[in-house]
């Protein structure tokens, strides 16, 4: 439903040249109803998520190759090793929809990509990046020199 300004109906209703009491009347029972519909139906607390990082390995090599991956958001309360199926879970109810039925996807790249939000969110799965990233290594140590005020890289 389209929300319009109160504002804006009432100057809309006084430039058809309504008479005053009757606007007043109509604002008023717009902002009744509105303030019905809002208690009727209260709006859900944010569900808090955490970020997963799914990585492409195809063939099993991770330790000493480059690699790409999509960054992810599942409830909090999940556990990471949940993504995967419910990727392929996305997968499936899209490909039953007459658009997925045209062009299915075959691949998680391509539920990232392909797959509407929508789908995704019924699965309580958030795709952040629908492109892969590169994915860096780290050996998770900082220089001394970056220790050393002063010293500018």
């Amino acid at each position: 439903m389209a929300k319009v300004d109160l504002e804006l109906v009432k100057m809309i209703l006084q430039r058809n040249e309504l008479d005053v009491r009757t606007v007043s009347q109509i604002v008023e029972d717009i902002e009744t109803e509105a303030k019905a519909m809002e208690d009727e139906n209260p709006k859900l607390p944010p569900v808090k998520k955490q970020f997963v990082f799914m990585i492409s390995d195809p063939k099993g090599e991770l330790p000493d190759k480059d690699f790409t991956g999509w960054v992810l958001q599942i409830q909090e309360q999940d556990s990471p090793y949940v993504v995967e199926e419910r990727l392929q879970g996305s997968a499936y109810d899209f490909n039953v929809t007459p658009k997925g039925r045209k062009m299915p996807v075959r691949s998680i790249a391509e539920v990232c990509e392909v797959v509407p939000a929508r789908i995704l969110t019924e699965h309580s799965i958030w795709v952040k990046t629908k492109e892969p990233v590169y994915v860096l290594k780290t050996d998770n140590k900082i220089s001394s020199a970056a220790h050393e005020p002063g010293i500018q890289f």
